[in-house]
């Protein structure tokens, strides 16, 4: 498999400081996590793990049947007091890098000059944090399974 590499973050400067949520997937297999949420005092939470190459291939694979690399990011809302957004992939001969505002709901994708683009970026982006966070739980579990 070629080398792959992504990272995402989401983030916004507000009531309780830098407020961020941020990963990236190299291309050796290792997966760094930051959650940084100074709700109620809480502190930064740091993981690295590594992932073996199915976990890149099918990463690749969630992002490559997306679509999202054919997307354009000028006619997304720009980033603003609300947070913002990035993503940056690097796969084969493709380099991409996307900046738009926090998307709240998915309302805020219909309202948008390229719902159709931003729609395909909101719905990988929940792909991904759904496969970073699987990764996450399984690999730092407490107890045992068994």
């Amino acid at each position: 498999m070629d080398e792959f590499y992504l990272r995402y973050y989401v983030g916004h400067r507000g009531r309780y400081g830098h407020e961020f949520l941020e990963f990236e997937f190299q291309p050796n297999g290792k997966l760094m996590y930051a959650n940084n949420s100074r709700y109620k005092n809480e502190t930064m939470i740091r993981k690295e793990a590594f992932v073996g190459p199915q976990v890149l291939k099918e990463l690749a694979r969630i992002v490559e049947t997306s679509g999202v690399m054919q997307e354009d990011d000028s006619n997304w809302p720009e980033p603003n007091d609300v947070g913002r957004q990035e993503l940056e992939v690097v796969w084969k001969d493709e380099h991409i890098s996307f900046t738009t505002a926090k998307i709240g709901a998915l309302l805020d994708v219909t309202g948008s000059k390229d719902p159709e683009g931003l729609r395909t970026f909101y719905y990988l982006v929940q792909d991904l944090k759904c496969l970073v966070f699987s990764l996450i739980t399984l690999h730092f579990k407490i107890k045992p399974l068994g």
